[in-house]
């Protein structure tokens, strides 16, 4: 394949199709499970509950300090299957990529995929491939399904949540937000901070071998504050979170300051928000912390009877009531 760009011909279904995605998507993803001579891929889950959920990346810049859209793709929908008790085993990838991107770059990405799915234990055996005109697209979206079994006596659910359960956070938040803001040099405004964008899968199996664990989610879109409202509404009771417990890094907190942001709902991409039983919260801050990415754990709030609300208790002292979100303070990054 000499071409250095994608065209539409790369999606008519000829001898350019064939050669982009055996020269690009089978070289890097290739196994005995990936057969791109078949139509449907044929798939053994060892036992247990078995669970599928699906997502879609539309990241900008598809490449930014801790990450790309490909790495981005496999954790970010590996990890809602973690969050969810789950062992992710399949992957399913769709690529539809923009007419005029480099393909040099493509191949970058879809390495990355491969890589990612190989430290995640995953397999991707099954996609597709489609070219859109120019102009209709952001050079590459991915969208992925993700296919994994949990322990069948494992039982994760808001409904599990009672008043004065604590709730965990893995890391610091707001870190994949601000990392691709600066990417994008917005503001005229440049930094070192990366991505959070990571495998949870140790952080959820610490987490699912803790007693008292009720629930988990990963903060993406929305970041913290959206599940605690998501808390709120499934539960009935209030959610009241502790300001100076929350991690948050120093230069988030610095850009969120100059642009008038508020790192509680910005995306992350590595990080756990666990609900547990308040006499095993210390056990499993214990376990996170002695993880690679979970060294600053910490517990944040707790849930309580009352009026349903997010409530944050400030470092003066005081009380602020967190909004559900309604505007996208930073698109295009997940």
């Amino acid at each position: 394949m000499q071409d250095t760009h994608i065209s539409l011909a790369h999606g008519n279904g000829g001898r350019l199709m064939r050669e982009l995605i055996e020269q690009v998507f089978a070289r890097h993803l290739g196994t005995d499970q990936l057969d791109t001579r078949v139509d449907a891929a044929t798939i053994t889950l060892p036992p247990g509950r078995q669970m599928i959920t699906t997502d879609g990346f539309t990241v900008q810049p598809l490449e930014f300090p801790g990450g790309d859209i490909g790495s981005l793709a496999v954790h970010g929908t590996c990890n809602d299957l973690a969050v969810s008790g789950a062992t992710p085993c399949f992957l399913t990838l769709n690529a539809f990529i923009e007419e005029g991107l480099e393909i040099a770059l493509l191949d970058r990405l879809v390495g990355s995929v491969a890589r990612a799915a190989a430290e995640t234990g995953v397999a991707v055996v099954a996609g597709d491939t489609k070219v859109l005109r120019r102009g209709e697209g952001g050079g590459l979206y991915l969208a992925t399904t993700g296919v994994g079994v949990a322990d069948a006596g494992l039982s994760l659910s808001i409904a599990n949540i009672r008043a004065g359960d604590k709730i965990l956070v893995s890391g610091p938040v707001g870190d994949h937000g601000i990392a691709v803001m600066l990417a994008r040099e917005e503001f005229g405004m440049r930094g070192e901070l990366l991505s959070d964008a990571a495998s949870v899968i140790p952080l959820t199996r610490a987490a699912c071998a803790t007693p008292g664990l009720r629930f988990m989610r990963d903060p993406t879109r929305g970041g913290l504050a959206t599940v605690m409202h998501e808390l709120v509404h499934g539960t009935g009771l209030q959610v009241r979170l502790w300001q100076p417990a929350i991690p948050v890094r120093a230069q988030v907190s610095s850009v969120c300051e100059m642009l008038g942001y508020d790192p509680l709902y910005l995306a992350c991409e590595g990080r756990v928000v666990a609900v547990i039983g308040s006499e095993s919260s210390d056990r499993l801050l214990s376990a996170w912390r002695a993880l690679p990415g979970g060294q600053e754990a910490a517990c944040v709030g707790e849930l309580l009877g009352g009026r349903e609300r997010v409530v944050l208790e400030t470092e003066l002292g005081g009380e602020r009531i967190l909004e559900e979100l309604e505007d996208d303070p930073l698109p295009r990054i997940c």
